[in-house]
């Protein structure tokens, strides 16, 4: 291997903060040395880098459960890597980790980032280096938090989960049907959908892209709807209120149907459905459930192993696909959760 000071660093930046949709022209790309670690340091060469919906929101300046990105700012994102040198006790040369590795090719981590949590070793044993990103990362402790936590499912109920073949909701589903659920689909387009049901074992998908929403609802749900995922807002979260159950609980993890919106947000309409069910609508952030993430690591780690649980990851190359990578996630175009590929 060269030395590390005569290798670059691919970086992408935040250079200005979107107004609606990113392009190109929002980020910069740049290039640094590759740093030396120092006493207590490791340097990490990202593998597979996640890309989520929420990196729209940490684009916005304004008040939100965590900072935003600053302007010329290597932009957030967490990843997989190896540790490529090390002059920390806690990691070796050769390991595989996850953490906040952003969008570039190398890493360094100083003694306080690791003892924040910031990079963690992961254990192949329990999946593979994408799923790490997937099922036993991030949208997997989001699904299984939002949803057991949050949602409370009993057997029995019918649950429904919008963007069923994204990252959350792909494993939302196999998990309420793992609990004696009925687990009905949202998604847009037939090929997703005959996915969701015919792999992943939901009992139905409505493809919000062929037509009426609420017909598919009545025809999948006819007792009603008992919890409802909701990972898009808008107008499919409206229409999903109209058929609610008493005592349903609505999870909130995401509106991406809003996040580019150069308008306010829109909130809903049929709110007053949560009044005359006695429902109740919650927001959830994973991070608030950071110190119980080994518990679900192990019991969706068993599920993978028993194939009880599946995992789809849409995987693109290159760091400089970057921008119009991320858009896929806004135009409904990745098939799977979708991951960013910068190394080998």
């Amino acid at each position: 291997m060269p030395s590390l000071s005569s290798m670059t660093n691919h970086q992408v930046r935040l250079a200005t903060r979107p107004v609606g949709a990113p392009t190109r022209d929002n980020w910069r790309f740049t290039t640094e040395a590759v740093a030396e670690p120092g006493d207590n340091q490791v340097l990490v060469k990202s593998l597979y880098l996640s890309l989520d919906p929420a990196m729209r929101g940490w684009m916005n300046e304004g008040r939100s459960y965590i900072p935003p990105v600053g302007i010329d700012e290597v932009m957030r994102a967490g990843g997989v890597g190896v540790v490529l040198a090390s002059k920390h006790p806690g990691f070796a040369v050769g390991e595989h980790v996850s953490g906040r590795l952003g969008i570039q090719q190398y890493c360094l981590f100083d003694a306080r980032e690791i003892e924040a949590g910031g990079l963690e070793k992961i254990d192949e044993s329990k999946g593979s280096l994408t799923q790490w990103l997937n099922v036993l990362g991030m949208p997997g402790m989001t699904a299984y938090f939002g949803l057991l936590d949050v949602g409370q499912p009993k057997a029995g109920e019918t649950v429904v989960v919008s963007g069923a073949a994204g990252a959350v909701g792909q494993t939302v589903g196999q998990l309420a049907k793992i609990r004696g659920c009925r687990a009905v689909g949202i998604a847009g387009g037939p090929e997703k959908c005959d996915w969701v049901v015919r792999e992943l074992g939901f009992d139905a998908c409505i493809d919000y892209k062929a037509g009426n929403v609420r017909e598919g609802l009545k025809t999948h749900c006819p007792k009603g709807v008992d919890i409802y995922f909701d990972n898009v807002g808008g107008e499919i979260l409206d229409t999903v209120l109209t058929r609610i159950t008493r005592g349903a609980r609505i999870v909130i993890c995401g509106a991406i149907s809003q996040y580019n919106n150069t308008t306010p947000v829109a909130g809903p309409k049929n709110y007053m459905s949560l009044l005359v069910n006695r429902a109740r609508m919650e927001g959830m952030v994973v991070f608030d459930y950071a110190d119980r993430y080994p518990q679900a690591i192990e019991e969706l780690s068993s599920h993978l192993k028993a194939g009880r649980i599946k995992s789809k990851e849409d995987v693109v190359q290159g760091i400089e696909t970057f921008p119009e990578t991320l858009m896929k996630l806004f135009s409904g175009q990745n098939f799977g959760k979708l991951v960013l590929q910068v190394g080998e």
